[in-house]
């Protein structure tokens, strides 16, 4: 319980924020899933695609801190080695 009316603000402004940053996560991971489902279909043209539209919801959100930014780099760097692998197959 908190001691002083600050305090009470701050856990209920963080908990809000959390429920905010759980919402963008749950945004970042389906992004990269559209991606991963795109390769696995197996049409490069389509997951080229796909990722060009997801890789600014993936920076967007290393903008907020949801991520670090690294992370969204690691993320965008290996669906697009994943995606030129699936080009040379065909």
């Amino acid at each position: 319980m908190a001691n002083t009316k600050q305090a009470a603000k701050r856990a209920k402004k963080s908990i809000k924020q959390r429920s905010a940053n759980v919402s963008l996560r749950t945004h970042l991971r389906s992004a990269i899933k559209k991606v991963q489902k795109a390769i696995t279909a197996g049409d490069h043209a389509a997951a080229q695609a796909v990722l060009k539209t997801e890789q600014s919801t993936i920076d967007a959100i290393a903008d907020k801190r949801i991520i670090h930014k690294n992370k969204a780099a690691r993320h965008k760097s290996r669906l697009a080695a994943q995606i030129k692998a699936l080009g040379t197959r065909t």
